[in-house]
């Protein structure tokens, strides 16, 4: 289920492989927004996920090639049990709602309990908020997902999987973020004593000021395909 076209060269070396889960209510829009990432397709007649589905594409993030897994499970209540232990491993994760069904936005929080009783406590949690292409449908406030997602200390950005909107930013950012904690990690367990200077990373931390981050333009066009 991996897709490849114009989305990075399959022969390449992979520096580093992340997982990243895509949670939250059905009929949300997750499917469509994995679509739009991995492959920039979406259909109109998407069906209901069964179970689990996965896609990968390969980024390049600070000079380094990133593959994102990236796990869809299916919003159904029945199914909750079975993708539970999808969490394990993931580094990261999308809780989606759709803008336009209060009651999607409602559940959040419990999705928002089950992610962080499964998965790492340090995983980059971005709340989405989808279908923003109908905003004349709107029932979930810009402001009441932000004051959320500062609350719950979440990313947040709205995105149409439609229209193409945020939904390549939030991954990137989503991506970018990992990729800067676990390259902090690998600097803080590699670093000689004696040095005491992280010069490695100036200039590459991105700067958190609140949930609503938005990569810098040099980044968010490191990853077209050539």
């Amino acid at each position: 289920m991996t897709s490849g076209s114009g989305y990075g060269d399959a022969n390449q070396k992979v520096d580093y492989v992340f997982k990243v889960v895509l949670i939250g209510d059905s009929a949300v829009g997750k499917s469509q927004i994995l679509a739009r990432f991995a492959r920039n397709e979406f259909s109109l007649d998407s069906k209901a996920t069964i179970g689990v589905e996965f896609q990968t594409r390969t980024l390049v993030i600070n000079h380094k090639s990133v593959k994102a897994q990236i796990w869809d499970t299916a919003g159904q209540e029945r199914y909750r049990a079975v993708t539970s232990a999808y969490y394990r491993g993931a580094v990261g994760a999308l809780l989606v709602y759709d803008i336009t069904k209060r009651q999607t936005f409602e559940h959040i929080p419990r999705w928002l309990e089950e992610l962080r009783s499964h998965a790492d406590k340090n995983i980059v949690i971005m709340l989405i908020g989808n279908k923003t292409d109908l905003e004349d449908q709107r029932a979930v406030s810009t402001e009441d997902a932000k004051e959320f997602a500062e609350k719950e200390g979440l990313f947040f950005l709205e995105t149409s999987a439609l229209e193409a909107t945020n939904v390549e930013t939030a991954f990137v950012t989503i991506l970018t973020e990992i990729f800067n904690i676990v390259n902090k990690k690998t600097l803080v367990a590699g670093e000689d004593p004696g040095n005491g200077n992280p010069a490695s990373l100036t200039g590459k931390k991105i700067v958190v000021p609140g949930p609503a981050q938005v990569i810098p333009a040099n980044n968010r066009t490191c990853c077209s395909s050539s």
